[in-house]
């Protein structure tokens, strides 16, 4: 079975209502990224930091997954699929995506503030405890923090990343800019000759040639790349 790994960007789940952080009308506008998305902003104010993302979660509640995310999952049917995605979303795994890389984390979880990556304190919130309190505490101790890559902190998935993104035999981008590192540079472990398609209804320069550009929103380009994949539309079951 034919490795297809698919890496995804804010633009999948923008269908779903979920506000993406770059565009017109994103989260940056509202909050200063060096606020609440940056280790120095989580030293400097942890409970804006918790009272963010407590947030966010509220609003996961009232999005489902998407007509691409649902399609991302049924071609698990006919090829061995792993996601990577910078969203720290769990829409993929609502739609029945198995194998799922996170990049930047998952809002569904919490961790030490001082080990974010010990096992044994990443915690997995429910929708009816997902609020992270003032000066609520992980079980080593130190603060809870969201489980998110902050800016200026390392990617700890990289290396997996990058692996798959080696080993794929179809390389696709659905969403995404490319213009947030160390992800963007994904497509550069991707072997000469594979096939490499670009979902996205904006202009976006893969640095590569040879890139299949699919110039249409993530549903209308996951129709296509389906069709274009199997020789015909995926069923709606």
């Amino acid at each position: 079975m034919k490795k297809l790994v698919i890496l995804t960007g804010a633009g999948i789940s923008a269908e779903s209502g979920i506000s993406t952080f770059r565009d017109a009308g994103g989260l940056w506008e509202k909050y200063p990224v060096q606020q609440v998305a940056s280790h120095d902003g989580w030293l400097a104010d942890p409970e804006l930091v918790n009272r963010f993302y407590n947030e966010r979660r509220r609003q996961l509640f009232d999005v489902k997954p998407n007509r691409a995310h649902e399609l991302v999952a049924r071609l698990e049917r006919h090829f061995d699929v792993a996601v990577v995605t910078q969203n720290v979303d769990n829409l993929h795994e609502r739609a029945g995506s198995t194998r799922v890389v996170h990049l930047h984390g998952e809002l569904m979880k919490v961790t030490s503030s001082r080990n974010p990556d010990d096992p044994d304190c990443i915690e997995t919130l429910t929708r009816d405890n997902f609020e992270v309190q003032p000066g609520q505490r992980a079980k080593d101790g130190s603060l809870l923090r969201p489980y998110i890559v902050f800016f200026q902190e390392a990617v700890p998935m990289i290396e997996t990343a990058a692996m798959l993104a080696s080993q794929a035999d179809i390389f696709v981008i659905i969403g995404t800019s490319l213009n947030v590192y160390p992800a963007a540079g994904l497509v550069h472990y991707v072997r000469p000759g594979t096939p490499i398609y670009l979902i996205d209804p904006n202009e976006v320069d893969a640095h590569m040639p040879g890139v299949n550009y699919i110039r249409k929103k993530a549903s209308d380009g996951m129709e296509e790349l389906t069709r274009l994949l199997l020789g015909k539309p995926e069923d709606n079951e």
